[in-house]
C-alpha cells in the first residue's frame, strides 16, 4: 500500500488530498450530477470548459474514461486514430479504441511524444475503399512516456492547422497539462481551444483522489454524455469528489512548479550516482526516466532495495526506470530518495 512508503515516487497519482481539501469534500453542496442536479459538478464542469477554452464540460472517474469517450465520439468504426507510438492511449489503455470505438491506432516515430505538422501529413491516408479512414489525430500533454516533454505551442498550432486542412478531428489527451501550462508559461486556455476535445486530469499533481473533466463543445459533450452512461460512469452525489477538483484549481496549480524543481534537483543528483543516466534528453516538468543498466543490476532488484528504505519508484523495464515528483514530495523527500537510490546500487 501507498501508504507505507515514506517517499512514493511511483507516479504522481499517488497524492493524498490535504486537510483542507478534504473539508471542502466533506462540505460540498451535492445532488444527481446524472442528472445535472449537482451543483458542485455543474460549478467544476463550467470552471473547467472556461479553463480550456471550450463550450462545455463532463465530469468522469478517471483519465482513461476521457479519453475513451473522446475516441468513441469522435471515431466510427474501422476509423483511424494519428498518435505518437508512446502515447498513453497506446501504451496503457487496455487497447480500449480497439474494444469500445473500435478503431485503429497508427503511431508516429516521436521519441519524446512530440510529432510535426509534415509527419501527420505523411501519416494521413488518402481516402480508398481498402484503407481505414483516417479520422482523429491526438495528442499528449505533456508526454508522459516522452519524459514529461512539454508539447511547444508553436508546434500545437502546426498540428492543428494541418489536422484542419487535412479534415481530421483532433483530441488533446490533458493528463499533465497543467504541468506543461506552468512550465512553459503559457495560459491552459491557448492549448485547448486549438482542439475538438480536452481533458484536464485532477487526481495526478492537482492532488484530488478521483476524476478528470472532459472538455469540448456542446454538441461533443452531449454525445460524451450517452457513453458516460454506457460506460457505467453515473456518479451522483458526485459534489464530494468534484469540490476536490475545485480545491485544487484554486490551491494546487501554481505550486507545480515546485515539482519541476524537485525533478530537476533529483535529475541533476543522478549524475554523482556510478552506472546511472538520464533516459530522457531533457527534464522538463514533473518525470525523470533514468538508465540503471551501467550497475549491473536489474531494476527490479533496484525497485525492491529502495522499497525496503521506504521509497517507491517505477521499473519500466529491465533498463529503466521512472521517478514522477508530486506535492507529498518536498526538496528533503527529494533528497531523501536521493540517498535511498544510492544506497541500493551501491548494495
Amino acid at each position: 500500500m501507498a501508504a507505507s512508503y515514506r517517499i512514493d515516487l511511483v507516479s504522481d497519482t499517488s497524492t493524498r488530498p490535504c486537510a483542507a481539501m478534504r473539508r471542502a469534500m466533506a462540505e460540498a453542496e451535492v445532488g444527481d450530477e446524472q442528472r445535472g442536479e449537482d451543483p458542485t459538478v455543474n460549478a467544476l464542469n463550467e470552471r473547467v470548459a472556461a479553463l480550456l477554452g471550450q463550450e462545455a464540460a463532463l465530469f468522469l472517474p478517471s483519465g482513461t474514461m476521457c479519453n475513451q469517450i473522446a475516441l468513441a465520439v469522435h471515431c466510427d468504426p474501422g476509423d483511424e486514430i494519428i498518435a505518437a507510438a508512446n502515447s498513453h492511449i497506446v501504451s496503457s489503455e487496455g487497447a480500449g479504441a480497439a474494444v469500445f470505438s473500435r478503431s485503429i491506432i497508427r503511431g508516429l516515430d516521436a521519441p519524446e511524444g512530440i510529432f510535426t505538422a509534415d509527419q501527420l501529413r505523411a501519416a494521413r491516408r488518402a481516402p480508398r475503399i481498402k484503407s481505414p479512414r483516417s479520422r482523429l489525430v491526438a495528442v499528449e500533454q505533456t508526454s508522459n512516456r516522452g519524459g514529461g516533454a512539454v508539447w511547444p505551442l508553436q508546434t500545437l498550432r502546426e498540428v492543428a492547422a494541418a489536422a484542419r486542412e487535412l479534415g481530421l478531428a483532433l483530441h488533446m489527451d490533458g493528463a499533465r497539462l497543467m504541468n506543461a501550462a506552468v512550465a512553459a508559461g503559457v495560459d491552459a486556455r491557448r492549448y485547448g481551444e486549438l482542439f475538438d476535445s480536452v481533458w484536464l486530469d485532477l487526481s495526478k499533481g492537482l492532488g484530488c483522489p478521483v476524476g478528470g473533466v472532459l472538455a469540448g463543445s456542446r454538441g461533443f459533450i452531449r454525445e460524451a454524455e450517452v457513453w458516460k452512461h454506457r460506460f457505467g460512469g453515473a456518479m451522483r452525489q458526485a459534489g464530494i469528489l468534484a469540490a476536490a477538483g475545485l480545491y485544487a484549481l484554486d490551491h494546487n496549480v501554481e505550486r507545480l512548479a515546485d515539482d519541476h524543481r524537485n525533478a530537476a534537483a533529483f535529475a541533476a543528483g543522478l549524475a554523482d550516482l556510478p552506472g546511472i543516466r538520464l533516459a530522457s534528453q531533457r527534464v522538463q516538468t514533473n518525470m525523470v526516466f533514468f538508465d540503471v543498466s551501467g550497475t549491473g543490476l536489474a531494476t527490479g532488484e533496484i525497485a525492491r532495495r529502495l522499497a525496503g528504505d521506504g521509497v517507491r519508484i517505477g521499473a519500466e523495464n529491465e533498463r529503466t526506470m521512472r521517478a514522477v515528483f508530486h506535492l507529498d514530495v518536498d526538496e528533503a523527500g527529494t533528497e531523501a530518495a536521493l540517498a535511498a537510490l544510492r544506497r541500493a546500487v551501491a548494495g
